[in-house]
């Protein structure tokens, strides 16, 4: 009788992909062939990259950029499911997230090309239409219409959905017990072999070195973090973060140092913490608590870090002996870490 493996070793690939790396890390019988599970992965996350790049003058996004108002432009279902699901949160966060920001992008120099002061000063303070309402989807045929000219930019929100389809990629194969990551992007899937959940740093949001502030406990859940202190530009001694803020036409000012949202995807998770920096952490709280959105905010205080939590991580917040939680299936456990002190 053919005896079938049943132990499970913990594998662990990673490879390149714009500009960053991704990983994963996954349990499976030690006999598991991995490369065509790197295969599948790399493959996961080039779709995204050569569909929603704007480092790619070929790809699908720039297409819709480079075309004319009022031309219906083929999409792949891929881009056009992000599409969609930008559109919405848009919508939703009223336009503190926005996808029709890639002019402002590539003026302060967050892109391919260089900064533009001329473009700069262009944007700031201009009036700009709302993606959601200048875009047209037909989700049906798979196209896309600009009622008006816009340039489109997924960068806050194209990561999360590469890990999506990561995760994706290992369903595919059976496995069960995961743990996929791109650039702080983040997705769990059931334990790991010992019964107990997957652990991420939650990192402290510091310019110069880089230190957990606090540890998160996953299952069946997705993370993902935005915030000031990765991606900025010294202007006159002061650090602008990457983070443009539509409604102003440049840099969010008067952000959070970080914001932290747990979802069920990686796409929703990575949308909300760039929309959740836009807003600040008053009104970002406030729209997560309306929405049943989970978060964790992190302000300066001078030298001080506070961190506030909205959702189901305010509700749960255990010491860190106790044991897992896991009621919702969002998060496994939150080791508190109220205030912290730099």
């Amino acid at each position: 009788m053919l005896k079938i493996p049943t132990d499970l070793t913990c594998h662990k690939l990673n490879g390149p992909t714009m500009g960053t790396r991704w990983s994963a890390q996954f349990y499976a019988p030690a006999v598991t062939d991995p490369d065509p599970i790197h295969a599948a992965l790399v493959e996961s996350v080039d779709v995204v990259d050569r569909q929603m790049s704007t480092w790619k003058a070929d790809s699908d996004l720039m297409r819709i950029n480079r075309a004319t108002v009022g031309t219906l432009v083929p999409v792949p279902a891929e881009l056009m499911e992000v599409l969609t699901r930008a559109l919405e949160i848009g919508r939703l966060s009223s336009g503190a997230f926005d996808i029709g920001v890639g002019d402002v992008v590539a003026a302060w120099g967050f892109g391919p090309h260089e900064a533009n002061e001329s473009a700069m000063r262009a944007a700031l303070g201009h009036a700009r239409p709302m993606a959601h309402e200048i875009l047209d989807l037909d989700r049906e045929s798979l196209h896309v219409r600009k009622q008006t000219p816009i340039t489109l930019d997924l960068s806050g929100i194209a990561k999360g959905y590469a890990v999506d389809r990561m995760m994706a990629a290992l369903d595919c194969f059976g496995i069960s017990k995961a743990l996929v990551g791109l650039d702080g992007e983040m997705r769990a899937r059931g334990l790991r072999s010992d019964g107990k959940p997957w652990t991420i740093a939650l990192e402290r949001p510091d310019f110069e070195a880089r230190a957990a502030l606090s540890i998160l406990e996953l299952k069946d859940c997705a993370v993902a973090t935005s915030g000031d202190y990765r991606h900025w530009v010294d202007v006159g001694g002061k650090r602008l973060s990457h983070t443009m803020d539509p409604a102003r036409g440049g840099p969010v000012m008067g952000s959070p140092a970080s914001v932290t949202v747990l979802a069920e995807n990686c796409m929703d998770a990575d949308a909300w913490a760039t929309a959740f920096m836009i807003l600040g952490s008053r009104n970002g709280k406030n729209l997560a608590q309306r929405l049943g959105l989970s978060a964790i905010f992190i302000d300066r205080d001078g030298e001080t870090l506070r961190e506030s939590r909205v959702g189901w991580v305010d509700r749960q917040k255990p010491s860190a002996g106790s044991s897992s939680i896991d009621t919702t299936g969002i998060l496994g456990r939150a080791l508190d870490n109220e205030t912290q002190t730099s």
